[in-house]
């Protein structure tokens, strides 16, 4: 199974070392999705979402690893259980506020995925569908500040 990028995503972040590591440590980093022609019309109604999921490739990953250490840590992970880039199918999430839909292009918010990406698929966050109230972050235990303030290094390039 092959699975062909709808478009390119676009981010002021033109390396890969300082960038930030989440969604929301580029709170206010501001991105847009570019898609190809021929999928503009899968952008109608998108506009009354406030968040979407944006599913793309590591592009710029050049190796898998099982095994890593974390930003947020400093002890060796499996990689299911982190966000690394590093993972087999090099497959990367970002959950980013809508600002506007304009023909083939939705602009954002949250930018934290490296300018050039190429864009696998957008998904409406729905609160209902996707809030989960009780849930547990496994070995992850830094706050919010600490992960804002987090930026990314060489570990993964």
């Amino acid at each position: 199974m092959e699975i062909s990028p709808i478009g390119t995503l676009h981010t002021p972040h033109r390396e890969l070392a300082s960038m930030p590591i989440q969604p929301k440590g580029a709170k206010e980093v501001k991105g847009h999705a570019l898609l190809l022609p021929e999928y503009a019309d899968g952008l109608r109604d998108l506009e009354g979402f406030s968040h979407i999921y944006l599913i793309y490739h590591f592009h710029k990953a050049t190796r898998t690893e099982l095994t890593v250490v974390p930003f947020m840590d400093t002890r060796p992970r499996g990689v299911f259980s982190t966000r690394s880039p590093l993972r087999p199918a090099h497959i990367g999430i970002s959950i980013v506020r809508v600002t506007r839909v304009e023909g083939n292009t939705v602009h954002f918010t949250g930018a934290d995925m490296l300018d050039g990406t190429p864009l696998i698929d957008i998904k409406p966050y729905i609160k209902n569908f996707d809030q989960v109230e009780q849930s547990t972050s496994g070995w992850m235990t830094a706050d919010e500040k600490t992960v804002s303030d987090k930026r990314s290094d060489d570990r993964f390039v």
